[in-house]
């Protein structure tokens, strides 16, 4: 895998396909640095040509996922750049939100402790969502002054959760418990730990990595770029999306599979092989 990135601001372990992303400033909360953003970012688009990854867990070391731009490394030096700086600032933060979204495969977000401002989008720019108890998600943007549009959340929030509830979340900028998140749809298994959501989150996508990788992919694609569509154009884009879903060697592998009773192994997907586990 020599093809991998190899991360200097944060922690990346590849293992059976699955790719854990690990915010690694503990002692700051794993709050974000200009180093840390912009190298998320170039490692989320990287990824999109190994294939020998084939699902995403991002999480955050001790204490909490993220709790959003350094103070002292990012806030307080925004007040000394102009418009323009200011704004190629902003589309750094965006850009890592894009990648996150763009990349060809699954990302399980496994969250505890805190997550808010850019820790909260960035879990929100997550596939899916598995939280601990003691999660706290916050789009604070409104507390320092800021609109609550901020790196996609305005795009992505509505989209979970619906227009109301993220209404409430980006005007008011309240920080809510993980039971609340839960209820409005924000994240999709609770466990007691955060110990426990890392693992969750590595079993579904291991799950998800013994799966159809490029279906995988035109299913992540077609959730994006569906949201605008009219039912006659989208029933047109999946139509077109599954032929060519239907011309790749994947399709022929489940039907083979399903004669002979045996479970498939897709393209690619030796390397999640467990050279103990005989049922792979």
């Amino acid at each position: 895998m020599s093809d991998l990135p190899k991360p200097q601001s944060f922690c990346m372990e590849v293992e059976r396909g699955v790719a854990t992303i690990i915010l690694d400033r503990p002692e700051r909360l794993n709050a974000l640095t200009f180093a840390v953003y912009r190298e998320l970012a170039e490692t989320f688009e990287r990824l999109h040509d190994v294939p020998s990854v084939r699902a995403i867990v991002l999480t955050g070391r001790g204490r909490a996922f993220c709790s959003g731009g350094d103070v002292e490394d990012i806030i307080a030096e925004l007040f000394d750049r102009d418009s323009e700086q200011l704004l190629a600032f902003t589309r750094m933060t965006g850009r890592l939100i894009q990648a996150i979204r763009e990349v060809p495969v699954p990302v399980i977000g496994a969250i505890s402790g805190v997550a808010v401002g850019a820790g909260a989008v960035m879990a929100a720019a997550c596939d899916l969502r598995i939280a601990a108890k003691d999660a706290r998600f916050g789009f604070i943007f409104p507390r320092v002054g800021l609109s609550g549009a901020d790196m996609g959340a305005s795009y992505l929030l509505p989209r979970i959760v619906g227009l109301g509830n993220a209404s409430q979340l980006l005007y008011f900028g309240d920080i809510i418990d993980v039971d609340t998140a839960a209820s409005m749809g924000f994240v999709n298994a609770v466990v007691e730990t955060g110990e426990e959501a890392l693992r969750e989150a590595q079993s579904w996508a291991l799950r998800l990595a013994k799966g159809p990788r490029f279906a995988h992919s035109v299913t992540k694609t077609m959730l994006e770029q569906e949201d605008t569509m009219r039912l006659a154009e989208a029933i047109e884009a999946e139509a077109k999306a599954q032929a060519v879903c239907m011309e790749h060697p994947d399709f022929r592998t489940a039907h083979d599979a399903y004669n002979a009773k045996e479970k498939p192994l897709y393209q690619g997907a030796e390397v999640c092989l467990d050279p103990i586990d005989s049922e792979a």
